[in-house]
């Protein structure tokens, strides 16, 4: 389906069904409209399971018969991860999709009954009126290899929130229990600080165990021990150390558990990436976005599993509205409002790009040099975000010019463009 409104009305022609349905965890409730917003059926009142589907595909079999419809649109709204399987179905059976934004249903809800009213009846018609006026957008399921991507992602980053809460919880220990330890090692996952909480995990065992079986532990797991300097420093510390001396067999559960938990998690993060690794290299092209400098794994994996299959973009600026980069204004007659970005679309996929250029700009010369020229230009120089923004723009382009054209990355051409730029403005 096309991509501006009027070319999406168009899509709606006599011979389509257009339905609306309002998604939830159990129940869902469809109505059905011809392309003038006719009523053609009773509400339907259908359980999330496969006789529930069935259910639906007969309701709306029957309706095309009785009314000669040829083709069915099913719009709904993506109501948290409920529409998932649901939308899963419709796919299979062939039934175009299409997604309505849940703020222009709260707005437009009012217009039959002129009242705020919200409820199962009243929102599967409002969601096929705006499908109806081509106010929606077209569902994209991920083919299996993109969707894999994008679940390897998502996974990686709940990894990284349990990560990130176990770091915060032994932090918060090591202040309660042994304030110093940090003064010893600056990162506590480092080896040897792991062993030494695995072993002695508080001052008095340190205490009692003496620098010498502690470097002897560091030797017997370490191929290069930290040394009996650091444990004779960990002796001294800990020997007068200001940490609570009560509650502590279970304290030192506790932090046993925490530990346990961090390995494993650990774990299962090197093993996620290099799955994510095994799935980047099936995807045509993409191991060429790991040639920018600056670009890693996890960057590439992000865009291409939040983008999909690249060949169903005409412009890289599909791709910009898609992440939210896209500028908006709010300008009313002599009020001229500031320029932002819209952050609309998929939120993984902007901070991806986003904490990428980060990155970027402390690694790569190319790009450092096009912040420095939108810091510095004569006309409307840019302040730092509004130039990391728009290098977001840039690297939008740059990857979808190698996905799409298969062609390397080019350093050179990138400066040469820089150079061109700069004395086509001067």
């Amino acid at each position: 389906m096309k991509s501006t409104q009027n070319e999406k009305i168009s899509q709606i022609k006599t011979w389509i069904l257009v339905v609306g349905i309002d998604v939830a965890k159990e129940i869902h409730y469809a109505r059905a409209f011809d392309y003038r917003g006719i009523e053609l059926a009773k509400l339907l009142k259908f359980s999330n399971t496969a006789e529930g589907f069935q259910r639906l595909e007969q309701w709306m079999q029957d309706i095309c018969r009785q009314h000669n419809k040829a083709d069915i649109i099913v719009g709904f709204e993506p109501t948290g991860h409920y529409w998932f399987t649901l939308g899963d179905h419709l796919k299979k059976q062939g039934h175009r999709l299409a997604i309505v934004n849940p703020f222009h249903v709260k707005r437009t809800k009012e217009l039959d009954d002129n009242s705020p009213t919200k409820n199962d009846r009243k929102d599967p018609k409002t969601i096929a009126m705006l499908v109806k006026d081509g106010r929606y957008r077209e569902v994209y399921i991920p083919e299996d290899l993109y969707q894999e991507l994008r679940e390897a992602v998502a996974e990686r980053d709940r990894l990284v929130q349990r990560m990130t809460s176990i770091n915060n919880q032994v932090d918060r220990w090591l202040d309660i229990h042994f304030p110093e330890y940090q003064t010893i090692f600056s990162d506590w996952q480092g080896k040897a600080a792991l062993l030494t909480l695995r072993h002695f995990p508080t001052p008095e065992k340190i205490v009692s165990a003496g620098p010498e079986k502690i470097e002897a532990i560091w030797k017997a797991s370490m191929k290069r021990s930290a040394g009996l300097k650091k444990a004779q420093g960990l002796v001294t510390v800990a020997k007068e150390s200001i940490g609570r001396k009560t509650g502590l067999v279970a304290a030192e559960a506790s932090l046993q558990n925490l530990l346990t938990e961090h390995k494993l998690y650990r774990e299962q993060y090197e093993q996620l990436e290099q799955l994510m690794m095994d799935l980047l290299k099936q995807v045509p092209n993409a191991e060429k976005l790991l040639d920018i400098k600056g670009v890693g794994l996890i960057t590439a994996a992000a865009f291409v599993g939040e983008v999909g299959n690249i060949s169903r973009f005409q412009d890289p600026r599909q791709i910009q509205k898609l992440a939210g980069f896209n500028l908006v204004e709010n300008s009313s007659g002599k009020h001229n409002g500031k320029t932002r970005i819209s952050r609309r679309g998929r939120r993984r996929l902007r901070h991806g790009l986003f904490m990428a250029m980060i990155t970027i700009l402390a690694t790569n010369q190319e790009f450092r040099m096009l912040h420095q020229k939108n810091l510095t230009r004569e006309k409307n120089p840019l302040t730092k975000m509004q130039s990391i923004i728009a290098l977001c723009g840039k690297l939008i382009r740059v990857f979808y010019g190698l996905l799409r054209n298969g062609t390397d990355y080019s350093a050179d051409k990138m400066l040469s463009d820089i150079e061109l730029g700069m004395r086509t403005a001067a």
